[in-house]
């Protein structure tokens, strides 16, 4: 079968002369600790927040495979801003991901990124491994339908710039409770003085996403951004499968960015070092020649998998039980095929890679951030082992 369908080119969002914007920055950004503000306004201007928005509402239209590729590309430019930003698009593509399946409830997370409003991810909680099968923060429901929030959240990317938290908590006071409580909390929660936002991001990497610590004191959700209440626990609720494929996905493709990157400056750097011993560039040495292979083997298997799981939830197929396993794996081969990458890398490079202001040591230190993301190994492992064997037996 053949199509005359033009296929994507993220450089018609990201250009080279943005990249090489984004690529300056980032090392300021990780030295000094700071928010990629001008990051962000020139990913606005490009029209970033709404790329899943539709666009008879004034976005850009794309699906997962179109957004995975744009993560992938800014991720070469900087890591920071590409996982800080990830965050945003986790919530719209939610969004995306429900409306394709028919569930409308959402429709104001689209519309508010076409209007410029921020959306952060305020669902990790310290010791929670239940992740979005339970919460330790405390959703209280009020008379007139809304929630009031109490807990505490951690690793909230953007925390300087976000207009809306999409957030959870578990109701254990309601009659039909318990119930997992899924709603978004305005900034204006904040200045009510329900909300306190930590300044505590000094990390080893990734310290531009300045992902700080939530408190919430009873902050309120209102009664029409409450936007799922299902029990706690495994749950084929469409919500829990479109945060965690597209929360998954998107990860895996930041990651793969920096891999791609990683590549890219081992390869330029073998191309200009020089033997001493031969007089040869070390491009022609055959032990670097072998280590850059295995990068390129490592790397080349990542896309083509993003590219399908993205292409199958944009498309609605039905991998059943099976799109846990999947999505869990996907997201951690890219993570450890990133690491091993940045670090052979590091040893083609040699010992000018080991100074702080080369770009290869700020990846080495970005890199690491994928460990702590859901799904970690033990959790994949876990997941994947359920697919194949069954539960364990009780």
């Amino acid at each position: 079968m053949t199509t005359n369908a033009t296929p994507f080119d993220p450089a018609s969002v990201l250009p080279d002369t943005l990249l090489d914007r984004f690529r300056e920055r980032a090392a300021q950004h990780d030295s000094d600790n700071t928010f990629p503000h001008d990051d962000l306004a020139d990913l606005t201007d490009a029209g970033y927040l709404a790329l899943f928005a539709p666009t008879e509402l004034g976005g850009a239209g794309l699906g997962l495979a179109e957004v995975s590729l744009l993560q992938q590309r800014l991720a070469t430019a900087a890591p920071a801003t590409a996982l800080a930003i990830n965050m945003h698009l986790v919530w719209t593509g939610v969004a995306k991901a429900l409306a394709d399946r028919g569930v409308d409830d959402l429709r104001f997370v689209l519309e508010g990124a076409v209007a410029g409003e921020i959306f952060a991810f305020g669902i990790s909680e310290a010791g929670n491994d239940l992740v979005l099968f339970g919460s330790d923060t405390d959703a209280a429901p009020r008379a007139d339908g809304s929630y009031a929030f109490t807990g505490t959240k951690i690793f909230t990317s953007l925390a300087p710039v976000w207009t809306q938290l999409g957030l959870h908590g578990l109701d254990t006071t309601s009659p039909d409770g318990p119930r997992m409580v899924y709603a978004f909390v305005p900034r204006s929660e904040e200045n009510a003085g329900r909300i306190a936002t930590r300044d505590d991001w000094n990390t080893l990497g990734m310290r531009a996403t300045q992902s700080r610590t939530t408190h919430l004191r009873g902050a309120v959700a209102a009664a029409d951004r409450v936007v799922r209440r299902i029990p706690p626990g495994p749950n084929p609720d469409p919500i829990v499968f479109g945060i965690f494929s597209v929360f998954e996905i998107l990860l895996a493709s930041v990651y793969t960015g920096i891999a791609r990157r990683a590549l890219d400056v081992a390869v330029a750097t073998v191309g200009t070092r020089r033997s001493k011993k031969t007089g040869l560039t070390y491009s022609q040495d055959p032990d670097i020649r072998w280590r850059i292979a295995d990068m390129a083997l490592a790397y080349d298997a990542l896309p083509p998998q993003l590219e399908t799981l993205s292409r199958d939830v944009d498309t609605l197929v039905d991998h059943g039980p099976r799109w846990f396993s999947l999505l869990s794996g996907v997201k951690h081969r890219a993570v450890t095929m990133a690491k091993a990458v940045v670090d052979d890398a590091i040893l083609v490079a040699g010992g000018s890679s080991y100074f702080a202001g080369s770009e290869l040591s700020r990846l080495y230190r970005d890199v690491l951030a994928g460990m702590f993301h859901p799904s970690d190994p033990e959790s994949a492992h876990s997941t994947v082992a359920t697919a194949w064997l069954g539960p364990v037996e009780s």
